[in-house]
């Protein structure tokens, strides 16, 4: 039987250093495609392949998972770019709605009544000082309404959202999304030791969480490294923010005057509703919370790894200064106004 033809393979230039001989065959060697078991396979994906595993294990925290993924990306590449992207947005939403297996709908009504005003307060106040900002930076209105929606409601969910009604080009959404994607990997990182330094709650921090980091992945992640309440609170709060992507879509339409457009609605957390529900009036599934939650968790890890990984220098070189200077800002603002409130009225 013939042996299957290996792909041409022409792999980027390896970084300079001392012994660039020694890097570059070594480099090239983990882009190259041998045959295992008839099929082609590179060295860096046997790499993401073993990553991907400990990412499984009890060992891999969401920061660390989001730390191999970038580590990656920086370094050999992500070699399922395509299949990683495509796999994060349902990852995500399974384990949210998974997370809704261990937690009690009574909590989460007094944790979402709790940050109702803090959401209304943050979402309009964001958008306001993000038109203001953008025009003082001068960046283009669409650019500047994608950043500011990610910054104020939930990150890539809501510029994936907005950007179909805003008719926005792919590189505006590009732009926005890199904007984000960099700062939630900034603040699944620092937040939980700022937490620790001031002596917050677990539900201070977790309230904190869900209005002052963008994306859920990242609020999730943070929290979930605090502690089990603050992922509690966490949750339900960002999810309950996550909702105002409807008004804020309509509201965008209306304000750009499009017309015709399609409004994305995040079913996924109707699923972590009625989760939410069966785990607390249906006892018979109290067996099966843990595991599911378990479950969540796991693929919680694996999305951090996944969005890590594709996060390249080219992603956020490409973003340019100005849409980071203004994502900076605005989430320097929120993240200090509602650190403030929290730690004096919480």
């Amino acid at each position: 039987m013939a042996h299957p033809t290996l792909p041409p393979s022409t792999p980027p230039a390896p970084p300079a250093t001392a012994n660039s001989a020694v890097a570059t065959g070594f480099f090239r060697h983990l882009h190259t495609p041998h045959l295992v078991a008839g099929y082609p396979v590179t060295g860096r994906q046997v790499v993401f392949g073993l990553l991907l595993v400990f990412c499984l294990t009890p060992w891999a925290s969401p920061p660390v998972a989001l730390a191999l993924g970038l580590a990656l990306a920086q370094t050999l590449g992500n070699p399922f770019a395509s299949q990683t992207k495509a796999a994060t947005a349902k990852l995500l939403q399974y384990s949210v709605v998974g997370l809704g297996f261990g937690m009690n709908a009574h909590a989460a009504v007094q944790a979402g009544r709790a940050g109702l005003l803090f959401t209304v307060v943050s979402i309009f106040g964001t958008l306001t000082l993000g038109y203001f900002a953008g025009r003082w930076l001068g960046l283009g209105r669409r650019v500047t309404h994608l950043i500011s929606c990610g910054t104020a409601i939930c990150g890539g969910s809501a510029i994936a959202a907005v950007g179909p009604v805003l008719r926005a080009k792919d590189e505006e959404m590009s732009v926005a999304l890199g904007t984000v994607f960099v700062l939630n990997a900034i603040a699944l990182f620092a937040f939980p030791p700022i937490g620790h330094a001031l002596a917050m709650t677990q539900q201070q921090f977790g309230l904190w969480c869900a209005i002052a980091i963008h994306d859920t992945s990242s609020v999730v992640g943070a929290a979930k490294v605090y502690g089990d309440q603050a992922l509690q609170v966490a949750t339900t709060v960002k999810l309950a923010r996550a909702l105002w992507i409807i008004p804020v879509s309509i509201g965008t339409a209306l304000i750009f005057k499009q017309k015709g457009v399609k409004i994305k609605i995040p079913y996924f957390i109707f699923g972590f509703i009625a989760a939410m529900l069966l785990n607390t009036y249906v006892p018979a599934l109290h067996p099966l919370g843990p595991v599911l939650v378990a479950l969540a968790k796991i693929g919680l890890t694996l999305t951090l790894f996944f969005i890590g990984a594709g996060l390249s220098a080219k992603t956020v070189r490409a973003v340019g200064d100005r849409p980071y200077v203004l994502g900076v800002l605005l989430w320097v603002v929120i993240s200090s106004a509602s650190l403030y409130v929290i730690l004096h009225t919480v």
